[in-house]
């Protein structure tokens, strides 16, 4: 399901119209972006939470030379789904 499937989906279930799901759909993102760049984690009972974790430096390999790289630490965003999801 790609943005635009999405929002149409939202809009059907909701009973509303696509620019006002469009609209919740891209508040919701900007929101959460927001939130986990600053550290904070954002939970929604009963289906997951989005949260950021701190990969550590480690080292790797160039694929077409074979040549050992350091490979920079980086924060990631991890989602852990929540019980609801599996049913």
């Amino acid at each position: 399901m790609n943005k635009s499937e999405l929002i149409d989906a939202i809009a059907a279930k909701a009973g509303l119209k696509k620019a006002d799901a469009k609209n919740a759909l891209e508040a919701f993102m900007a929101t959460t972006s927001e939130t986990l760049k600053d550290g904070g984690k954002v939970s929604l009972v009963g289906f997951g939470t989005f949260s950021v974790s701190e990969r550590g430096a480690r080292q790797g390999r160039n694929p077409k030379t074979g040549a050992t790289m350091t490979i920079p630490a980086k924060k990631v965003v991890k989602f852990k789904a929540g019980a609801e999801m599996g049913r």
